[in-house]
């Protein structure tokens, strides 16, 4: 009786969880019991081995924690998987302009996800009561895409993107872990990349070193964020016009035709964003790198950073 009881509240706790997610704008919410993930260990290690990590030395910390969830947080007994959009139409003005990932023409999504999970953590603590969590969004030794495929929410795609087949793969992922005992989502998404090679074609610096394996150390998001030193010569010429991040994985594949645009005002870029042009860019000063990118994730790489990249794309032509 005592077991009958605990499934139904955690059936009854699981679905006032997934209600609150939508409630808060999030696109998915799936939910998956907490333990080690024996089959990413492997690859994982072999990913680290062969330096596909490039300068994010980072990734090489707490690899216990990042396939265990339980040692992040104390008794955790289950991890909830969220999916925001952000996918949008708009687009800079001029084709000429060097590009910006649309994931970050607006407020950085840190903020904007950290401020929901603390509101869905204040709601399952007033309504279920005292829950020890704590809420990630991809700061922290968690595999997100990894949890979000246990939960359901879609497959890792050939490009190590988490794909829905009724959403693409413009989201972002988060995660709540908790001491709550919950009702599992145990059908994880069949992968449904097929024969296709889209995503590994287009790849500019052919960083998709084989399907599913994506070498950081060759991805244009890194190389214009993550790459504190100079950008090596051998990729003049073969970055696409990218000055921060690089969207070509996802705007060839094939499921992003079901993309829906997102519904968060904060994600809207700043309104003279799309109209900067090529040489604007080229001219581009301290004062509107901080006027521009004042919430933005592009802080990340900071002016000099951005410089950098622009001027490396000048020297391609």
């Amino acid at each position: 009786m005592v077991y009958l009881h605990v499934q139904q509240s955690g059936i009854k706790y699981s679905q006032f969880i997934k209600n609150e997610a939508r409630r808060l704008g999030f696109l998915f919410c799936g939910i998956s019991k907490a333990g080690f993930l024996e089959e990413e260990a492997p690859r994982l290690e072999a990913w680290l081995k062969a330096g596909m990590q490039g300068e994010m030395s980072y990734m090489q910390n707490h690899f216990d924690k990042r396939l265990d969830p339980r040692l992040l947080v104390d008794g955790a007994k289950s991890v909830i998987s969220l999916a925001l959009n952000y996918y949008t139409d708009e687009v800079q003005a001029d084709p000429l302009s060097p590009k910006i990932s649309k994931y970050a023409y607006g407020t950085d999504y840190h903020f904007v996800i950290k401020s929901k999970l603390k509101e869905l953590m204040a709601a399952i603590s007033e309504n279920i009561g005292e829950v020890n969590g704590r809420a990630f969004v991809d700061s922290a030794p968690v595999l997100d895409k990894a949890w979000a495929k246990r939960a359901g929410l879609g497959w890792i795609g050939k490009n190590t993107n988490l794909i829905s087949k009724k959403a693409g793969s413009f989201f972002f992922l988060a995660e709540l872990i908790v001491d709550l005992e919950l009702e599992y989502d145990i059908k994880p998404a069949a992968d449904h990349c097929g024969t296709c090679t889209s995503c590994i074609d287009a790849c500019p610096t052919q960083a998709i070193a084989a399907p599913y394996v994506v070498d950081g150390s060759r991805c244009i998001s890194y190389l214009t964020i993550e790459l504190k030193n100079e950008i090596p010569g051998e990729f003049r010429g073969k970055m696409d016009n990218w000055m921060f991040g690089c969207d070509v994985c996802q705007d060839v594949c094939p499921w992003n035709k079901f993309s829906v645009l997102h519904q968060e005002p904060a994600f809207n870029p700043h309104p003279d964003l799309p109209h900067l042009n090529a040489k604007d860019w080229e001219e581009v000063t301290e004062e509107i790198f901080k006027k521009v990118f004042q919430h933005s994730a592009v802080k990340r790489t900071r002016f000099s950073g951005l410089k950098r990249n622009i001027d490396f794309l000048k020297k391609q032509v």
